[in-house]
């Protein structure tokens, strides 16, 4: 098994992608820890992990709250160990405002979950990385972030502090064996279908369809695994040939 004794933690993991994650890397021998603010999905997420034998711990936490990461992994750090392989995936994007109407405290929000949460994570997880020498983060960007969607200006200017943000992080540390890497998804199929392979129609891929959360699930692994062992500050687009908006 490719993760065999790996300690995964996955954020935003009850649903879509992040669940999708959860699942694959459980089936192939990794430790999960799987955080999320939706305790009753990530409750449905670990009867069906441990239904297939896998290990998982839940923790419900708001990766928003610094405090709430921190108990997060020492609880996780406690059960498992250290984390090996961060993936950070929970994010907010379902609102569509043009620029003028989207508040200060919108924008304040999305910044809190969408790049706060994800430096609380990594700050909490790289030590223990940079000591052992072995780490493996993968950060959940999107498209947005490469080329901007209009109505999206504050998810979009996230996703691109994200890409930025991975592509420095991982010069900083590739010379201790922590690789930092990110995913943009193009669509995606939506997230509370509960089959990993599903997908559906769509106009905005030349492809003609959303990619599942599965083959984004099989990316994200596949930059976590040693066959991925010499890629690193870089953001792999995964949109079936997205149609730039």
């Amino acid at each position: 098994m490719r993760f065999d004794k790996r300690i995964v933690l996955v954020t935003g993991a009850a649903v879509g992608i992040g669940r999708a994650c959860a699942i694959k890397f459980a089936a192939e021998g990794a430790k999960v820890v799987a955080l999320d603010v939706n305790g009753e999905k990530l409750e449905i997420l670990k009867k069906e992990i441990e239904r297939t034998n896998g290990e998982i711990l839940t923790l419900v936490c708001d990766v928003s709250s610094e405090e709430a990461v921190n108990n997060a992994f020492k609880r996780a750090k406690e059960h498992f160990g250290n984390v090996d392989i961060l993936i950070n995936n929970a994010a907010l994007w379902r609102d569509m405002s043009p620029f003028l109407e989207s508040s200060v405290e919108l924008w304040k929000k999305y910044l809190d979950i969408n790049v706060l949460g994800v430096v609380y994570c990594i700050r909490a997880a790289l030590p223990d990385m940079l000591e052992k020498e072995f780490g493996r983060i993968i950060n959940v960007a999107s498209v947005a972030g490469v080329y901007g969607n209009a109505n999206m200006v504050h998810y979009s200017a996230t996703k691109g502090a994200l890409i930025s943000m991975t592509s420095a992080l991982a010069k900083e540390v590739a010379h201790k064996g922590v690789l930092v890497n990110a995913v943009s998804p193009g669509s995606v199929s939506p997230s509370d279908v509960y089959d990993l392979q599903h997908t559906q129609p769509t106009p905005l891929s030349y492809m003609g369809r959303t990619g599942s959360v599965e083959e984004n699930a099989n990316l994200i692994c596949f930059l976590a695994s040693d066959e991925a062992s010499y890629i690193t500050g870089q953001n792999i687009q995964i949109d079936g040939c997205r149609k730039k908006q």
